[in-house]
Formats: C-alpha cells, structure tokens, sequence
C-alpha cells in the first residue's frame, strides 16, 4: 500500500492573504508544515500543491517536492484530485498547509483505517474531536458531525447536529476537523463530479463524497491543532515554537 501526503497550498486566502508565505520562526508557513509532514516519516512521498508561483519557488529551493495545478479549483480535493491523477499511489493524506504543528498520532490513526480495511469498503477516513462548549457548538463555522455505532459519518452541519430535544438524553457533540486520508479513486470521482446540491448549501466538501455514496470513517482525537487562520493565530504558533526549541 502506498501512501503519500498532499498539501494543498493556496497564496490568497480571504481572513489572512499570503499567511502560508508569512515568517515562523525564520522559515514560512507552508515550508514548516512540509518539514513536518516529511518528519512524521509516515509518507512515502510528500508533495505542496499549489498554483503559487512564489509559494513554489519557497518549496523548491529548499529542496522540497512542488507540483504546480494547471487548472482554478475550488477546494483541496480538486487541487489534490489533480495533482494525483498519474501517480501510482493508493492512499493520499490531505495535510493542511496551515497547520505546521503535525499531529502525528491522529495521522497514523487515519492511515490504520485502511491497513485494517482489508475489504477496501471504505473510501475516506477523517477526524473528529468531542466539544463541549456551548458557543463552540452553535457556531457555524465549527462544522459538526454525526456517525453510526461503526463511526462512519450520517452527515455534516454547520447546524447544531444532533438536535438535543430531550435534556434527559447525555448527548456528545463533534467538531470534523477537516483532515483527509482518501483512497485515490474516491478522489476521482469526486473531481469529475459537479458541486452536490446538498455540499453547495452547507459548503462542506465533505457532503460531496456522501452524496456520491462513498463511505467515510470518522477518528476521534483528542488533540487540537494549531491552525494559523488570523495573524492573532500566527503569534500563538511563534511562542509555541519557541517553547519547543
């Protein structure tokens, strides 16, 4: 089984423009997190993806493995759908590229789903992780999960899911963080597939593959990462690196 990391890496981002390019303690954003995701050792192969060309140039002179997208794309899985589409490869992790802080122990969970899948009927496996409070549930942008008693995934809400109507029912609520390990086909399927009606009013990527019909486990994590989204994030990440040095 092979298995490779990708990193979709974008220079425009709406809340904080060129934050992959933004200096971490003398390195950018999108380099550490390659290091990282190198580090982890779990990959055969790790690749940035991009349609950057300066984020390409910073990979690249580093000695770091780049592909260039050709076309415009509107989410990761595109992006990475691309990018892997003449590769021999079997399984594809999506490694956030703001996020140079790798968890390694959820990303090994991911990948023991499919070494245990000797069936191959699961498609795609991500992560989840329990919240408690109430401000996190209602808001939307934590998006929300709920699965089976096998944990593979019933649907995806920006909505408060499950809706708690009997106080005397002990009810768990889920955050998805938005970590992929897609089986290569699943991938292709779902880029040669239009936006999903359901996907297109929630703006979760994840209600693509659902509709598509492919099956997705869920891993529960009790580790939060450290995502850079505002330069209030990227301070945090710069005193957090010094406490690792």
């Amino acid at each position: 089984m092979k298995i490779i990391a990708m990193i979709p890496a974008r220079y425009s981002a709406s809340r904080f423009p060129g934050k992959l390019m933004k200096d971490l303690g003398g390195k950018s954003v999108i380099l550490r997190t390659y290091e990282a995701a190198l580090d982890t050792k779990l990959f055969e192969a790790v690749y940035v993806v991009t349609d950057s060309e300066i984020i390409q140039e910073n990979i690249s002179n580093a000695g770091g493995a780049v592909i260039m997208s050709v076309a415009e794309h509107q989410c990761g899985s595109d992006r990475i759908a691309e990018a892997v589409a003449h590769l021999d490869v079997d399984i594809v992790i999506n490694v956030q590229g703001d996020e140079p802080f790798i968890d390694k122990v959820s990303l090994s969970k991911l990948i023991a789903v499919f070494k245990n899948d000797t069936g191959k009927k699961i498609d795609l496996a991500s992560l989840k992780v329990q919240i408690t409070a109430k401000e996190e549930i209602e808001n939307p942008n934590n998006v929300k999960v709920i699965t089976d008693i096998n944990n593979l995934a019933i649907y995806f809400s920006r909505s408060v899911i499950p809706y708690h109507r009997d106080e005397d029912v002990v009810v768990k609520y889920y955050k998805h963080k938005g970590v992929y390990a897609f089986r290569k086909q699943a991938l292709l399927d779902f880029h040669k597939t239009p936006m999903t009606p359901l996907e297109a009013s929630e703006k979760i990527e994840a209600i693509r593959y659902q509709e598509l019909g492919k099956k997705i486990k869920m891993v529960e994590t009790t580790i939060e990462s450290i995502g850079i989204d505002t330069p209030e994030d990227l301070e945090k990440a710069k005193k957090y690196l010094n406490l690792l040095q």
